[in-house]
């Protein structure tokens, strides 16, 4: 019940211009009028445009068949779509045979990815997890500063080097430290630049395959995290680092201080990527795991 009060909390924008919206919408008879005004919301509520038309569309066509007679009978019907797209593919971490279960952390600048880290691993370690963090996000020293500061307020080691260093040797050194300390997880951090695609693409490229060399099918899993209050611009930040590396999961950050939470429909919807985290406040346990049935409830509560 903690765990819905948060997420609950920390939708409480996007709520209010999505589902506030849409259910002074859905009342009455269903028509044309009614459904161009749905679609108008969920633009609003940074909802992309084809994924948008999908969902009025659905509407329409279960209208049309006499499935839905009246805008009230379309609530739990709208609820159900939006909970089938987005409980398609595992939303829960996929974890190693043998640990450690080794998680890459990819994302620009400014998007929170330090503080989703944070989160993550502090949601690991009062599960009863061992974490091993490795920070290497070199280029920027605030980056390994901070990482530093988690990691001690949390109560897990950390594998860092000088600002500076070659990201994938602080990698490698981090897997080393995790092997050797039986770590349940291992989660390293990478510098959040989009300057070039080709430099991206090799650094993560060499990042993964040091990590490889040392664990058995490291990374297992590579979360993107997103800021939730770019809305639509979290989507083409999406496509270039899908582009760039194989993205496995989402994880989306700053929910709590948007409106345009519904872009995380665009981006699952687009990408097939499923969302395994979003981030609800600023405290270390302000994460929620994603639960597709309990996300969509609570955007209507």
């Amino acid at each position: 019940m903690a765990l819905f009060k948060r997420l609950r909390r920390g939708l409480r924008k996007t709520r209010e211009a999505f589902a506030g919206g849409l259910l002074r919408v859905f009342r009455g008879k269903l028509d044309e009028e009614k459904l161009e005004a749905i679609e108008e919301g969920m633009l609003e509520a940074g909802v992309g445009l084809a994924t948008t038309e999908a969902l009025v569309e659905g509407l329409r066509a279960a209208w049309k068949r006499g499935e839905i007679k009246d805008a009230q009978e379309a609530v739990p019907f709208f609820k159900r779509m939006l909970v089938e797209r987005l409980a398609t593919g595992r939303n829960e971490i996929v974890k190693a045979s043998e640990k450690p279960t080794v998680i890459l952390v990819v994302g620009v600048n400014g998007s929170g990815k330090t503080t989703s880290i944070a989160k993550l691993a502090h949601h690991l370690h009062a599960g009863g997890s061992s974490v091993v963090l490795g920070a290497g996000d070199t280029f920027r020293a605030a980056a390994v500063e901070q990482l530093t500061i988690w990691s001690r307020r949390i109560g897990v080691a950390i594998v860092k080097q000088a600002t500076g260093a070659d990201p994938a040797a602080v990698a490698f050194d981090a897997a080393d430290a995790a092997v050797a300390r039986e770590a349940d997880f291992l989660i390293v951090d990478t510098a959040g630049r989009l300057h070039t695609q080709e430099n991206l693409m090799r650094e993560l490229e060499k990042i993964r395959r040091v990590l490889g060399k040392r664990i058995p099918g490291a990374p297992h899993e590579t979360l993107l995290v997103l800021d939730a209050t770019t809305g639509q611009n979290a989507l083409q930040q999406a496509r270039r680092f899908h582009e760039a590396t194989p993205v496995t999961g989402l994880f989306l950050a700053k929910l709590d201080g948007t409106a345009r939470g519904g872009a995380v429909l665009s981006v699952r919807d687009e990408l097939g990527l499923p969302v395994k985290f979003v981030g609800v406040g600023e405290q270390p346990s302000d994460l929620e795991p994603f639960d597709p049935a309990a996300f969509v409830e609570a955007l209507f509560e």
